[in-house]
């Protein structure tokens, strides 16, 4: 007889016998008490936004607002724009401003007529004068069919899975803006909240995509073991590198505007989350590679699984470690091209605080990655070989 329930997915039907149930529930159960103790410890009671303070009477505003008309003229810096907007919101809707004249970077194109832009308005209570700066273009409606359009897909082609995947990426990016951002601008540890946020994270993500049962617990006992094991070593070679954290112009930025933040703190934090994806990738993969291999064949021994999970194993972390540098490298290509552009040799260049910083990020989160597939390997390999075949994969 069928038991258990799932949306043509997960566990639901392949249910693993009391004992392993029970011992892989021993075995999560500290992980997600953890879990939920750091997130109820970490959270933060403040709100989370710190306005960028001016001077005493003055207030700054962002308002949207249409470009009617460009003019482009040269100027000692090469080529500078007059333009003027038409304001949707605030007190000057549908009037015409000018923005102050900015010079245009070469390679970029200047605001074209029925642009829609994001401006700074500015007031003081000492001058009746109201200025506008130009902050950025305004994207949403781009993003927000970008973003539909990936929706669709993936709810199309992943049915209730991708449906179920969607909803875990909203969680996801819920949780950075309500807890993970908030935290650490008040001041909490950016490890701890990014160990905290990360297991809270995969607890849902892979329970909501892929059911619950004993091949998800295994793979997210390999994923968090995973993750312990990558934040130890960010944690020390962050040390032995002597790494700071000022390696950008933004930790500069947050380091005057929020002087409780630990800037080499976050750096741990951003390797932590930023393994996290590929990990999560990896472990399921290793844990359904080891169920499918008992399907085909459930005599097999745990060492004869092992060493066939291990096989498809050793040819993910061939593809994902590469996915992984190129990732980090394509992100860092502007940096690599301004550095190749100089006269230091690329020995100081790698050795150097900016690079360095992704130098770390990539090993420490490549050998996560790669410690993942025989943890997760061997914790499925145990698990299946104790389903009989009369509690098995097939009923």
């Amino acid at each position: 007889m069928h038991t258990g329930h799932s949306h043509g997915h997960g566990d639901g039907d392949d249910p693993a016998p009391k004992r392993i149930r029970r011992l892989l529930a021993i075995a999560i159960a500290p992980f997600g008490v953890a879990t939920i103790v750091l997130v109820v410890m970490l959270w933060p009671r403040e709100p989370a936004v710190k306005q960028q303070q001016l001077a005493p009477g003055f207030r700054s505003e962002l308002v949207p607002a249409e470009v009617v008309s460009v003019e482009t003229h040269p100027c000692p810096t090469g080529t500078c724009a007059t333009v003027m907007i038409r304001p949707s919101e605030g007190p000057e809707a549908g009037q015409v401003k000018f923005l102050p004249e900015f010079g245009l970077v070469a390679g970029t194109r200047a605001p074209a007529v029925g642009d829609r832009i994001i401006t700074e308005r500015v007031s003081s209570d000492l001058d009746p004068t109201v200025s506008y700066n130009f902050v950025d273009y305004e994207r949403s409606a781009s993003l927000s069919w970008l973003a539909l359009l990936f929706a669709v897909t993936v709810v199309v082609v992943g049915r209730w899975r991708g449906l179920a995947a969607i909803v875990g990426l909203l969680f996801t990016w819920g949780l950075l803006t309500v807890f993970v951002i908030p935290a650490i601008i008040e001041g909490r540890s950016p490890v701890l909240v990014a160990c905290a946020s990360g297991s809270l994270i995969m607890f849902v993500v892979l329970y909501l995509a892929h059911g619950i049962g004993a091949r998800t617990t295994t793979a997210l006992l390999g994923t968090l073991a995973s993750l312990v094991l990558t934040a130890a070593l960010a944690y020390l070679f962050v040390g032995f590198t002597s790494l700071t954290g000022l390696g950008s112009d933004e930790a500069v930025f947050i380091q005057s505007h929020l002087g409780n933040v630990e800037l080499d703190g976050i750096l741990l934090a951003g390797i932590v989350i930023g393994a996290l994806g590929a990990l999560n990738d990896v472990t399921v993969t290793q844990a359904s590679a080891v169920w499918e291999v008992h399907r085909a064949d459930p005599s097999q021994s745990a060492r004869r699984l092992y060493q066939a999970g291990m096989r498809v194993g050793r040819d993910h972390i061939a593809s994902t470690v590469d996915t992984l540098v190129l990732a980090y490298a394509g992100s860092s290509l502007p940096l690599l091209l301004l550095f190749a552009t100089g006269t230091r040799p690329w020995s100081d260049v790698i050795t150097g605080e900016v690079v360095a910083e992704e130098v770390v990020r990539t090993l420490v989160g490549s050998i996560g990655l790669v410690a993942s597939v025989p943890i997760t390997t061997a914790l499925a390999a145990f698990v299946v070989a104790n389903l009989t075949p009369r509690q098995g994969l097939l009923r």
